[in-house]
């Protein structure tokens, strides 16, 4: 059985967290695209962890934590990470890296920051891990796969290749030093060093899985809107943040994926530039931000402020929508205690028109959100186990959420711990 954990919004919605939680019943967990920029933040019994490449899943004994061939690799990042667990008493985590993953080069991150400098006020809020120009890279196919390290005649001849190109740039738009052909080949094989003993055939390891009825997870990263085709474009993100793709950068056919958990935050939050239709500000956000997630609405990778709003059901029913949800998987929900009132957005005017659709960039940057207020509940609501346990108000507030959306809500979040979790 695959189950796909992916997001309905910005990102940030908390998927870390559920991920790690269904692992529980899992073989494999596959993350299945983006890179280390982005992260998620897990609570266990080993303490608090910050993850940026490994699968949320690496925390159990029992499963295998599988690098997809649509992840954007960054080598060192990823064993830099292994070892960060395994010091803090984490057994060593089993790990498969697919032969195809392709690799994020030094460069890449070079000329990520380099480009957000050149773009001064106008840049797209990146993180700076060389996402963009990785996957520019990958679909100008001058990019390098994890299996052609293991041939360094043809590795060598295609670094100077590339770097014949990379240098123009360099020395033309940004002014910077060129590239050292030897150098980049050294690190290369230093990167060999590192992922050889993990290497495998992941879309013929998975195949087998499948066959033999093993339960495969399939993990996200950001959400939704930041998806380069259905997004908040340009403001998105450089690799599809959707389930469907789940198929694709793991190597699986798409019918075997049979369960789709979207996650949905009980308010908004988001990192980065770009339309946010129910954003709060002042007092109001920055008080919902401290109270927000575990220790606060900070980028797990950047440690950004997240920009606060109230939930959104135009962008989270568009959102589940296109991620072709089966459950949705609601978290943070025992933030909202402190509020005597909540407001919900329920629809965007743009001009002078209401919709309940989520529209195109051009038309979002104009949207006013439309707000319903709903009583609060005035409580703390961790620790409750049950559905019914939860007071009315609260209970209303999810039922109303879930008739806004049209998707299930059969999980509610109300704690950063792995057991803080509501089945409905």
């Amino acid at each position: 059985m695959v189950k796909a954990v992916v997001g309905a919004n910005w990102g940030d919605e908390g998927k870390g967290k559920i991920t790690d939680m269904l692992s529980k019943e899992a073989d494999i967990i596959v993350r299945f695209q983006g890179g280390a920029n982005a992260g998620h933040t897990i609570v266990n019994d080993y303490g608090k962890f910050a993850l940026h490449t490994l699968p949320s899943g690496v925390f159990y004994d029992h499963t295998t934590s599988i690098i997809g061939n649509g992840v954007a690799l960054n080598i060192p990042v990823l064993f830099k990470e292994v070892k960060e667990i395994v010091d803090r008493d984490v057994p060593m985590p089993k790990i498969l890296v697919s032969d195809r993953a392709q690799i994020v080069m030094p460069y890449h991150i070079l000329f990520d920051e380099y480009e957000e400098e050149r773009l001064g006020g106008k840049s797209f809020g990146s993180t700076k891990s060389g996402i963009a120009p990785f996957y520019s890279d990958k679909y100008a196919k001058i990019g390098f796969q994890v299996n052609e390290l293991f041939d360094e005649k043809t590795l060598r001849e295609k670094l100077e290749r590339v770097a014949v190109q990379k240098n123009v740039l360099l020395e033309h738009l940004y002014h910077k030093p060129a590239l050292n052909v030897d150098e980049l080949f050294n690190t290369m094989m230093e990167y060999k060093e590192m992922v050889e003993p993990y290497v495998c055939d992941v879309s013929a390891y998975l195949y087998q899985a499948i066959k033999e009825g093993k339960n495969i997870l399939l993990e996200g990263q950001l959400g939704s809107l930041k998806d380069p085709d259905h997004g908040i474009y340009p403001m998105v993100t450089s690799s599809s943040t959707l389930a469907a793709y789940g198929a694709i950068g793991a190597g699986i056919p798409p019918y075997e994926i049979k369960k789709i958990i979207t996650v949905v935050k009980a308010y908004s939050s988001a990192v980065g530039a770009g339309a946010f239709v129910s954003e709060i500000f002042g007092e109001e956000a920055d008080e919902l931000r401290r109270r927000g997630g575990d220790g606060g609405e900070f980028g797990a990778t950047t440690g950004r402020p997240r920009r606060m709003g109230w939930f959104d059901c135009v962008a989270s029913k568009y959102g589940c929508r296109i991620q072709g949800t089966t459950d949705v998987a609601f978290t943070v929900l025992d933030v909202l205690g402190y509020l005597d009132e909540i407001p919900v957005c329920v629809g965007y005017e743009v001009d002078g028109e209401v919709t309940t659709d989520f529209p195109t960039t051009g038309k979002l940057e104009k949207a006013k959100p439309i707000l319903k207020t709903l009583p609060g509940w005035k409580s703390d609501i961790r620790g409750i186990t049950k559905y019914e346990e939860l007071p009315e108000n609260c209970r209303n507030y999810i039922e109303f959420i879930e008739e806004q959306i049209g998707f299930p809500i059969t999980m509610v979040s109300n704690g950063p711990g792995r057991d803080d979790i509501i089945y409905r």
